[in-house]
């Protein structure tokens, strides 16, 4: 799924990244149990993005997890996105919240666990010092001129926050090809958006037949110029 995709639709989850200060504490009267605290996403923030349509820029507003949070989403700690989960909303091992700087997460893990444990020394060693989210999007507002993307909503349910080696690119964190699915469901104010993208892009200058000249000659010079 591409970022055009996740554009068009929302429906599709998608992840972003971000370099930020992770901070380990040992857990009072609780043997065993490290605290984790630091931010999985920052809000009002640029940062540039590109697709196979072109580069434009975005940003997730403050207000964009409100909802979301309210709802109790289930969303679990992980390493890269992957392996077994470190916390869960769920168990209360991993707790979330908005604040002026963006998704706060703190998070109770087990160091007795060995992934837990080579997690927390490259931490310590600052070996890793990143953290992704993966998420929905549910409510977006483009620029009149389709450059940028405001994410004024999201869906963590069933997502995850994860602390990573190399928090990956926003522009090549998603890639592939549109999917004629995607297009489909493509609601109409994002298939005008899309539409009107694209014809910017491949807009060629007109060229006018030269007066007197065969067809043929104007067809070479249309096809010089890519038309």
């Amino acid at each position: 799924m591409n970022s055009k995709s996740d554009r068009a639709s929302g429906a599709d989850q998608v992840r972003r990244s971000y370099p930020v200060a992770l901070e380990v504490r040992a857990k009072k009267g609780a043997s065993g149990i490290s605290t984790i605290e630091g931010y999985a996403s920052v809000t009002e923030t640029p940062y540039d993005m590109w697709d196979m349509f072109g580069p434009y820029t975005e940003v997730l507003r403050v207000g964009a997890f409100a909802k979301t949070l309210a709802e109790t989403p289930q969303v679990q700690l992980l390493l890269n996105h992957g392996g077994l989960s470190m916390a869960y909303t769920q168990a209360g091992t991993l707790r979330l919240a908005e604040d002026s700087t963006g998704l706060h997460m703190e998070a109770d893990v087990n160091t007795k666990r060995t992934d837990v444990s080579d997690m927390l020394l490259a931490m310590e060693e600052r070996s890793v010092d990143e953290m992704s989210f993966a998420f929905r999007v549910t409510r977006q507002q483009w620029s009149p001129d389709y450059d940028q993307r405001d994410i004024t909503e999201v869906d963590l349910h069933r997502g995850d926050v994860s602390v990573v080696n190399f928090g990956a690119n926003p522009a090549t964190s998603v890639g592939g090809a549109m999917r004629a699915a995607d297009l489909d469901r493509m609601p109409e104010d994002d298939a005008r958006a899309l539409y009107e993208r694209l014809a910017r892009r491949f807009q060629a200058p007109e060229v006018e037949a030269p007066a007197g000249h065969p067809l043929s000659l104007y067809l070479a010079q249309a096809a010089a110029l890519d038309l």
